[in-house]
């Protein structure tokens, strides 16, 4: 079992959930450790565990089919697992792959309202499929609290590596306090990071290859993981919890996937929907983007139009861009040689490309809002995000050319009213002209920076 940071998160709010009568709803993309994660939060804080898996034990959804009184509901769950003691007070019901049972979900009401039993419900596409129109389903608003898991940023990639604590700490004290990094450390960094480009955060593969060292295996890993997740494409439930497939809706969200590599690889200031096929048009494709994204597969990140705060407000909505929320699977979607050039740091065409798509992931799994700031084509930076009561704009060197954008922005505070900015590079932390110089390696440190 890998070290997971949302697990100190979720034992810090139990009593938060328990108060307001909330279930913890756990969601993410599949095969990202959501159902480990749940059974290590189980194991730490209850004493009796029913598991129920709504995939794999289809009979169990008749329990949820009659009325949902927990009384009557306990009775029978106990039923389906005599092993179980069902014990008030100290007992958890975790509901996975619990969007294959609408009712299933809908009984959290019932069971937090009652207080007596705990609920945890894990979803890879929670809140994307259809609910059970025949019976007027509805989603318990107010008695879920959610939280998303994605694959494994650098920090916990390390640690599954052996790395020690120590030197994650040693890593954040040179960047709070603005330190060149060991060279030995630093130097052994960049080679665990770019491991981590080509392995990416998928638990199953990072087990592969911790054991194997074999790229092949790991290449192959990945790419069935994409595979399942083109299996749910364009799935929705029907009025009998089964699921079914729109056809057309799929073939749009392939069209969408499987464009976004090469549109990564070519400098555009945005999506361009002509590159998914001759004479596409944002209405067309707009439910397949919002599809790859609610369901965690993509990251969108929205141009902005001026520099100022509240960021959001200046967001615009047709221009944006997109990546893989794991850079793993986006380098398996290249060619075989591809991951070996990464090793030998050969990146080629799609060098910017996957620097750019492993920030976009570090930033995400940070809960920071994604944007870029390109102006008239002229001026362009990388992303902008929030620290505390400042905009920061970020500029990442593949290699180490000048950061002229970044450098004008900072020139002309009048106008921007931007005073600091970071520059991502191989090179060692160092701080002058108001530019923060980080190595790659550190994104994932980037809400620790003080500026």
């Amino acid at each position: 079992m890998f070290y997971r940071k949302l697990l100190i998160e979720l034992n810090k709010t139990k009593e938060i959930r328990k108060e307001s009568k909330q279930a913890l709803i756990i969601r993410g993309p599949r095969q990202v450790g959501k159902t480990t994660l749940a059974l290590m939060y189980a194991k730490e804080n209850y004493k009796n565990i029913c598991y129920i898996n709504f995939l794999e034990n289809n009979r169990i959804k008749e329990v949820f089919q009659t009325d949902l009184n927990v009384d009557r509901l306990i009775r029978d769950l106990s039923a389906f697992f005599p092993n179980v003691k069902f014990e008030a007070y100290n007992t958890v019901i975790i509901f996975d792959e619990i969007q294959e049972c609408a009712r299933a979900r809908m009984s959290l009401k019932q069971f937090m309202l009652d207080g007596r039993f705990d609920c945890i419900g894990i979803g890879s596409l929670l809140g994307i499929r259809g609910y059970n129109r025949k019976y007027d389903l509805s989603v318990p608003t107010g008695f879920e609290s959610f939280y998303n898991l994605s694959s494994l940023d650098f920090e916990e990639y390390l640690l599954a590596k052996g790395i020690s604590n120590d030197v994650i700490d040693y890593l954040n004290k040179c960047v709070k306090n603005k330190e060149s990094i060991n060279d030995s450390i630093h130097n052994l960094m960049l080679e665990y990071f770019r491991e981590y480009i080509v392995v990416g955060g998928m638990p199953q593969v990072i087990t592969t290859f911790n054991k194997y060292h074999d790229l092949g295996e790991v290449r192959k890993n990945q790419r069935n993981i994409i595979e399942q997740y083109k299996d749910d494409f364009g799935k929705h439930i029907d009025d009998f919890d089964n699921a079914y497939t729109n056809n057309k809706e799929l073939n749009r969200i392939l069209l969408v996937f499987n464009s976004i590599s090469s549109q990564l690889a070519k400098e555009n200031k945005k999506f361009q929907y002509s590159k998914i096929k001759t004479g596409a048009r944002s209405k067309e494709f707009y439910d397949a983007i919002n599809f790859l994204v609610e369901s965690g597969l993509v990251i969108k990140c929205h141009n902005l139009n001026a520099l100022d705060l509240p960021l959001q407000a200046y967001s615009e909505e047709e221009a944006f861009k997109l990546y893989f929320f794991d850079t793993g699977l986006f380098i398996s979607l290249l060619d075989d040689y591809t991951a070996s050039d990464i090793l030998l740091g050969n990146l080629g065409i799609y060098k910017g490309a996957i620097f750019e798509n492993i920030v976009a992931d570090s930033l995400k799994k940070q809960q920071n809002p994604l944007y870029y700031y390109n102006k008239n084509n002229s001026l362009k930076l990388d992303f902008i995000y929030r620290l505390k009561d400042k905009i920061i704009p970020l500029e990442i060197k593949a290699s180490n050319g000048n950061s002229k954008s970044l450098r004008t922005v900072l020139n002309h505070y009048d106008e921007y009213k931007v005073k600091y900015g970071i520059k991502l590079t191989a090179n060692n932390i160092s701080f002058n002209n108001n530019i923060l110089n980080l190595p790659y390696y550190l994104t994932f440190l980037l809400n620790s920076v003080t500026l």
